[in-house]
């Protein structure tokens, strides 16, 4: 079955089973790879996307879920926030050393400052508890989204 998706901006049509989980179509039949597959249940959160600006499992949602919403994977955040502070923090401090997990970290530490432009430490460790990291980055990956934040409210306009 034909279905039209909204993803990273663009209208793109696949030829997919309804049933079939958002990951597999953006990895195997688009090439976007950066949403990674690990655990295939939604809980280690390597897979993380962003749907009408909301952090979804691209594994565990069905391409029917999926159509008429704002899909932004990693790619297309990269595209349009490649100057993000948190990018740039993201870079500057090291933060991956496997990589595996970051695209899920990365697109649910954005969607946290979207919320939350100054999050508290409680509150990055709420977001940021879903997507699970064996090398153990976590330190540096709180790190990076203080210091995103930090420089957020510094670009900020004053009254």
């Amino acid at each position: 079955m034909t279905t039209t998706l909204n993803i990273n901006g663009a209208s793109v049509s696949v030829d997919v089973d309804p049933a079939t989980p958002l990951l597999w179509v953006l990895r195997d039949t688009l090439g976007l790879t950066g949403s990674k597959y690990s655990c295939g249940i939604g809980l280690c959160g390597s897979c993380r996307v962003l749907l009408d600006q909301r952090v979804v499992s691209a594994c565990r949602l069905r391409i029917a879920d999926a159509t008429g919403h704002a899909i932004i994977t990693i790619e297309g955040l990269s595209e349009s926030a490649a100057q993000h502070p948190l990018f740039q923090a993201w870079e500057s401090l090291q933060v991956p050393q496997c990589g595996y997990c970051q695209s899920g970290q990365i697109i649910t530490a954005y969607a946290l400052l979207q919320t939350h432009p100054n999050p508290s430490d409680q509150q990055i460790d709420d977001a940021m508890s879903g997507v699970l990291c064996r090398c153990g980055s976590y330190p540096r990956i709180k790190t990076a989204i203080r210091e995103a934040a930090r420089q957020l409210s510094a670009q900020e306009p004053r009254p």
